[in-house]
C-alpha cells in the first residue's frame, strides 16, 4: 500500500492509537517487528498514519499486544476501514487543513460539548456573524477567501441536523455573547439564532455570566469531541496560533474536568436562555 501524500488528523488519530496499544504492551518497533513479521518501517508508517491498515490488521496487532478491550478495539476497526469521502474534501487545497479535520472531527464525533469565552461557537453562528469575522480588516482575506470560509462553515453547521443519541453541549462565557463582530442589528440577530438553535433537542446552551462566583478557567476555548469509546475522546484546544489536537490520557482527563467545571459553574438551561433573551432585548 503506497505512502499517503496527505495524512488528516483522523489517519494521525488511528496511528497513534496502533502506537499506544504497542507501548502500553511493552514492544518496542523492533519486538513488534520480529513477532508479526511486519517490517519495522511499516510498523512506523502505520504509526504516524502515513499508510493505511486494514481490520484484519488491526486485529492481528491487537492480539498481539494482547489488548482484551474488544469495544475499544471494534471502534479502531471502524477507523480502519471508512472508506468514505466526506464533503470537506472537496475544500482541500482551498482551505486550510486544520479547517477540514475539524468538520471531520465533528462529523464522526458521539457527542461534542465545548466551552467558548471569546466568541460565538462555529456551529452556532449566523451567516452574517461568519462574514463579518472574516470579512474584517484584521483577516486580510480576499472576497473569494471570505465566502470559501463563510461556506465552510455554515456546512459544518449541518452536523446540528443528526438526531438523537448525537448531543451538542455548549457552554459559552457572557463576554462572547457580548462581543460585537458587526452592528447592532447582526448581533441581536446572532444572539436570537443561538436560542433558537437551543431549541433542537439534540441541542443544550448555558452560559457563564460575568458575576459568577468561583469561575477560575480563563484559559481558551476547548471543544471535547466525544468518539465511540472514551479512549477516543479528542480535544481541540483554539487558540490565535490555531487548533491544537489532543488525545493523551492525562490531557483528556484535564479538559473533562474543564468542561464539567464550567457547566457546573454555568447559570441552568432554562436561566441561560432567559439571560440571552434579556441581552438581545437590550442590544
Amino acid at each position: 500500500m503506497p505512502a499517503r501524500n496527505v495524512v488528516t488528523a483522523r489517519q494521525e488519530r488511528l496511528g497513534a492509537e496502533l502506537r499506544k496499544l504497542r507501548e502500553r504492551a511493552g514492544t518496542s518497533i523492533r519486538e513488534a517487528s520480529e513477532a508479526t513479521g511486519i517490517a519495522q518501517s511499516k510498523i512506523s508508517m502505520m504509526e504516524a498514519g502515513r499508510v493505511g491498515v486494514s481490520a484484519e490488521r488491526v486485529r492481528y496487532l491487537a492480539g498481539e499486544y494482547a489488548c482484551p478491550d474488544t469495544a475499544y478495539v471494534d471502534a479502531l476497526v471502524a477507523m480502519a476501514t471508512e472508506r468514505e469521502r466526506g464533503w470537506w474534501e472537496e475544500c482541500r487545497g482551498l482551505l486550510p487543513a486544520s479547517f477540514l479535520d475539524l468538520a471531520e472531527l465533528e462529523h464522526h464525533a458521539a457527542h461534542l460539548k465545548s466551552f467558548e469565552n471569546v466568541r460565538i461557537p462555529g456551529l452556532l453562528q449566523t451567516e452574517e456573524q461568519v462574514r463579518a469575522m472574516y470579512g474584517s480588516a484584521v483577516s486580510a482575506l480576499s472576497e473569494e477567501q471570505v465566502e470559501a470560509r463563510v461556506r465552510f462553515r455554515l456546512r459544518r453547521q449541518e452536523v446540528l441536523e443528526r438526531t438523537e443519541p448525537f448531543r451538542c453541549a455548549v457552554v459559552i462565557h457572557e463576554a462572547a455573547l457580548r462581543v460585537r463582530v458587526a452592528d447592532r442589528k447582526v448581533a441581536r440577530s446572532q444572539l436570537l439564532h443561538v436560542l433558537e438553535q437551543s431549541e433542537r433537542p439534540q441541542v443544550t446552551v448555558k452560559v457563564v455570566p460575568f458575576d459568577v462566583d468561583g469561575f477560575t478557567w480563563i484559559g481558551n476555548p476547548v471543544l471535547l469531541a466525544g468518539g465511540p469509546v472514551p479512549q477516543l475522546d479528542t480535544v481541540l484546544l483554539d487558540s490565535v496560533h490555531g487548533g491544537t489536537f489532543m488525545d493523551a490520557e492525562a490531557q483528556l482527563g484535564l479538559y473533562r474536568k474543564v468542561i464539567a467545571d464550567v457547566e457546573c459553574a454555568a447559570l441552568g438551561v432554562v436561566e441561560s436562555r432567559d439571560f440571552i433573551h434579556q441581552l438581545a432585548k437590550s442590544i
